[in-house]
């Protein structure tokens, strides 16, 4: 805390008090969620090393899988070692600019991945609906594009989000029930009015985020449309297989978020530690998840993990 002339008290840094009311909690998610995050960096790395050292992976596909890998490199190493800082060693202080940076972070790398997940079924669209146009349409060229995109549609438009929350004037309370600097969680301990924050955060999470789902289930419902038309005799599972993986990557990313938003909807029927796990767990559970679903469903990703393998033996 720092005291002004006009005898008002500002927050110079944050609690970050996980599990409240549930705070036997921490013991029990401590274990799980640190191999979680193992599991997510090893094997994201394992993953971006293949397709880097792989030239049969040198594909727009399999650049765009990357570019996932590293955005959920990023989130995890954001979120989770602080958690696991609180979980451990009770280190609940954060600093006031590190908090907004945090929450800038999560907004803005989740908004990225959403939308590379739009763009890689764009990708598979194109693949099954226009497969001889497919390599005069998804080009390195188009990658670049799609990533210069991604960057800059999500980078700004979530920007006003931590800025505003960081202008607002924070008297005396300083303690933040959650476990991340989530963006709602912090502004409510304003004193100002925070209607404008609810509704940045609500129409940019609908705009960004819903614009996207609504573009992905547009273009599975084309492939769905596409494939039920294929006579030949194994054409119908070997389109499918083609973005089988994709799928279940959303499936993991929009589950999750789905009823994390549900929670927060009924959240007067559950209790107010639920959507912080909740909350937790999508910043760790899909990006432990997705390299193991590729590695497994594409046979192209698990032989060339596999060389790799034989190469470090």
């Amino acid at each position: 805390m720092t005291t002004h002339g006009n005898d008002s008290t500002s927050v110079s840094d944050f609690l970050l008090n996980c599990f409240v009311r549930s705070p036997s909690w921490q013991l029990w998610l401590s274990l799980p969620l640190s191999l979680l995050f193992l599991l997510a960096m090893g094997a994201n790395v394992i993953l971006l090393i293949t397709i880097w050292l792989e030239v049969s992976l040198h594909q727009p596909m399999y650049y765009l899988l990357s570019i996932v890998s590293l955005l959920d490199i990023v989130v995890c190493l954001t979120v989770i070692p602080k958690v696991l800082a609180i979980f451990w060693f009770d280190l609940k202080s954060i600093s006031f600019h590190a908090c907004f940076l945090q929450m800038y972070i999560m907004n803005c790398f989740f908004a990225m991945e959403s939308c590379t997940f739009m763009v890689m079924a764009y990708d598979r669209y194109v693949a099954i609906c226009q497969p001889l146009r497919y390599p005069s349409i998804i080009t390195d060229q188009f990658v670049v594009k799609a990533a210069v995109f991604i960057l800059a549609r999500n980078a700004l438009l979530t920007v006003p989000i931590p800025i505003l929350s960081a202008r607002l004037h924070y008297c005396e309370r300083n303690v933040i029930e959650n476990c991340i600097c989530a963006n709602m969680s912090v502004s409510r301990l304003s004193c100002d009015d925070v209607t404008i924050n609810r509704l940045l955060q609500f129409a940019g999470g609908w705009t960004l985020l819903g614009s996207d789902l609504i573009l992905i289930f547009l273009s599975y419902t084309l492939i769905l449309r596409a494939v039920l038309r294929l006579k030949a005799e194994g054409a119908v599972a070997k389109a499918l297989s083609t973005c089988g993986s994709h799928f279940i990557l959303i499936l993991f990313f929009s589950t999750i978020l789905l009823v994390f938003v549900l929670t927060h909807v009924v959240k007067k029927k559950v209790s107010p530690d639920v959507p912080v796990l909740l909350n937790v767990l999508h910043h760790v559970i899909p990006a432990a998840l997705n390299p193991i679903v590729y590695g497994v469903q594409t046979q192209e990703i698990k032989q060339g993990i596999q060389r790799l393998l034989k190469k470090g033996w």
